[in-house]
Formats: C-alpha cells, structure tokens, sequence
C-alpha cells in the first residue's frame, strides 16, 4: 500500500485515495463478500481464511474500494503477476508521480521513503538489475551455507536458554525467547553488525513495517519514520566504520564489492542493508510463530517429526505455505493492455496479491485447508517471484531448519502452553507470543 495514498479519517480509520476504474463490471463482483472484507476486524485478523477463501471461489479478481487496489485471489494469477515485466513494485523510473495520477512522496515520510529509495523490494530495471547484481556478488549460495556452524550454535545456545526459562516457569516463549534473538543475532553476524544493537535493530524493524499494513494510523507512521531516520543514521555511522576497519563480513563486502568498474553507493548500501534485516528477521519470526501454533495445534504432524518419520528440513515448506507471514505483496500497472484473471486494468492501477489467499487455492495444492508437513512443495510464493524472488531464501530455509531441528531434538513432548493472540495487523501475519510447555 502507497503510504501516501492514505489520510486520517479522524476516527482512527483512514480514507484512501484510489479512483474507482470506470470499466469495473459490479456485476460479476462479489459485492456482499468484499463489503465484509475488514482487514481490522480481530475476528479476520485471527483467522482470515474462512473470508479469503470464499472470495477466491467467487472471484479471480476483485476492486476493494476501501484500499483503491484491484486484488488477485489465485495461485496461477498471483505466480504470472509476480513475472509479469508490465507491472512494477515502483513506478517513478518511467513516470512522474503526476503523470502515475498519485500524489508526491508526504514530506512527513521523507526518512522512510529514504530507506526504501534503493531497497531491491521497491527498485526495477535498470537500477535493480544493477544493485541485485552487485549485492549477489556476496550474498552467495555458498557464503550462506557457511554460516550453518555458526547458526546451529546460535540456535543451540537460545534453546539452552528457553529449557532453563521453562524449568523455573513451566513455559516459554518461543518467539521472546528464541526466535527473535535468533533470527536477529544471525542476521547481525552476518552484516557484521554489534551484537549489542540488536534490540535496537529490532525495534526500528518492528516500527517500520507497520508502514506496509493497508491502514495505519499517522502516529504508527511518525513511529516509522523516526525508527528509518534513526536506523539510517546507524547504517551510516556502521558503513563508515567498515570503511576503516574492513572485514569479511556482509556489510564490509558490500563497501568493497565491484564489477567491471562499478561499485554500491553508501545510499544503496543503507538501503540493502536494512531491507536484508527487516525482511529476514520477520519472515524467520513470524514463520516460526505461525508455524509452530500449527503444529502444536496439529499434534499428529509433530509425532511425524518426533517420531523421525520426517526429517526437520522438511516441515519449511508447509511452514510458509500454511498460515502465511506475508499475506499481500502489490504491484503497479506501468503498460497500457494489462489484462489479467480476464480484467483490463490501466497504467497506474494498483494490484494487490493476496499470497495467504493463493497458498490456499485448491487448483494449485491438493487439499490445501490439510496442515501436511511431508508436502514439502517449494513451489509456492512465500518468497515471491519474478525478479523480486527473496534473495535472502536461502538463509531464511536454512534458519527455519535449524530452529526445527534443534526444536524438535531438545523439547519432543511439546504443548501449547496458551493460546496465542495475533499482532492486530494483516499484510504482516505474525502472533505477539507462543507459550509452550515443554
């Protein structure tokens, strides 16, 4: 969702600017199901597959008019989107935001539009063929597969930790405990980054990724803004540092890395820096959060692990198909001719795509309401497609792994020790805690 595309409604809501197309058929759309769709609403937010579900059935293709985007329910449509050159994740490389008829960047978000500026989520080609080049140069296959030492012992070492919280509690938290130091220590180990400042890290994170919800009040969004100022100013000082005293950690490699005479600017190295914390750290997290209520929740898939029927590498999959970290990831129509599920949609249109929806599509995955950890289908859109596919995947499976295996070796007779409440937020699925007893 454009943050500049929305304001205050002065009852804690937003309106949200979007011009409903003029060739919309209200005939073939779902009227009653899209009225009903309340991303706030704490009943959807606890379980949104009931509703997406139903929209997907009766719909390829719908306009939400509370958000101004056109929204795809289907894995096939959601996949080609995804690949699809004529529509874009930015559109300011072909067009003013005049001509795109939406409004200039809000000066009060001057710091959060700045992290974003040359974050490879947001760039197309040519500056994201460029930059993605430069940044895969060092964030290799390779490079990842040796950092497995090092996250088994980070694992091994928070998991010590959770078994000694739950001897004096009884219970503990799976994502307090473990998977947010976790993920965030691998992370900072990898950059380079002080392992001091991660819960610095963390909290600017969490604030700047409420900017991506559909609605967000201006109090969330000064909270983002402040935490991308702050971080940048952080990201900064670290680069320079690394300029001083070089290592051969991520962001010393970033400084040095060239090709054929080109090199990242300390801008781009800002930007790639931070999108690698923020997109990692959540996706590891909230995976794992989401993850683990499924299987707590599904006692026969955990046997299938405890028992050693299935290996832990192979639940990731059914991980981050099953209840989604990132339930929509949007896109911009920047060519005249865009059909698609069958709709014309015009240059500067906006389409969303909701990934939790397509996970669940039954043309795609047999049985796919069936929470089956041997399915073990990585063909699915967790991590996106196209030229925006997830560079980090790779440590991200690798992360998730670890954290399986190690789970499941030390605490086999896990429960639920309560259950969780959801963070009150949509495009971001992820739960504020997950008690387990072991």
């Amino acid at each position: 969702m454009d943050p500049d595309a929305t304001t205050d409604d002065g009852n804690g809501g937003e309106s949200v600017a979007g011009a409903r197309p003029d060739h919309l058929d209200d005939g073939h759309a779902p009227s009653d199901l899209i009225a009903r769709l309340d991303v706030t609403d704490p009943s959807f937010i606890d379980d949104p597959y009931p509703a997406l579900d139903a929209l997907r059935e009766a719909t390829p293709i719908f306009w939400n008019p509370s958000s101004g985007q056109w929204m795809l329910t289907r894995f096939a449509d959601i996949a080609s989107t995804l690949r699809d050159r004529r529509v874009g994740r930015g559109f300011t490389h072909r067009y003013s935001h005049e001509e795109f008829g939406r409004p200039a960047p809000d000066p009060r978000w001057a710091a959060f539009h700045e992290h974003e500026r040359w974050s490879l989520l947001s760039l197309e080609p040519p500056d994201h063929t460029r930059l993605r080049r430069l940044v895969s140069k060092v964030f290799t296959p390779t490079s990842i597969a040796r950092l497995r030492g090092r996250v088994t012992a980070f694992a091994d070492q928070r998991l010590d930790r959770c078994a000694e919280i739950a001897a004096d509690a009884g219970s503990f938290d799976l994502l307090g405990d473990y998977a947010q130091p976790y993920s965030v220590a691998v992370i900072c180990s990898m950059l380079g980054v002080p392992v001091e400042d991660a819960d610095r890290l963390l909290a600017w994170s969490h604030a700047i990724v409420k900017m991506y919800e559909l609605t967000s009040a201006d109090a969330t969004r000064v909270a983002a803004n402040r935490a991308a100022e702050e971080y940048i100013a952080y990201t900064r000082e670290l680069i320079a540092e690394k300029r001083r005293h070089p290592d051969d950690l991520l962001v010393s490699q970033l400084v040095q890395v060239t090709d054929e005479g080109d090199s990242l600017t300390e801008d781009e190295i800002v930007c790639t820096t931070m999108v690698l914390v923020e997109a990692g750290h959540e996706a590891t997290v909230n995976t794992l959060g989401n993850g683990f209520r499924a299987l707590m929740h599904h006692p026969d898939q955990w046997r299938r692990l405890t028992s050693g029927e299935l290996a832990p590498g192979d639940s990731v999959e059914e991980l981050l198909r099953y209840d989604a970290p990132l339930q929509m990831f949007e896109r911009w129509v920047l060519d005249d001719g865009v059909e698609i599920a069958g709709q014309p949609i015009d240059v500067g249109q906006e389409v969303a795509m909701l990934f939790g929806s397509a996970q669940r599509d039954p043309r795609r995955f047999d049985d796919p309401g069936r929470f089956d950890i041997g399915r073990n289908d990585p063909s699915h859109v967790g991590f996106g497609g196209g030229i925006h596919f997830c560079i980090g995947a790779p440590l991200a499976r690798m992360e998730l792994a670890v954290s399986v295996d190690g789970i499941v070796r030390r605490f086999p007779d896990l429960t639920l020790a309560a259950e969780p409440e959801n963070h009150p937020t949509f495009v971001i699925r992820g739960l504020k805690e997950l008690r387990l007893s072991p």
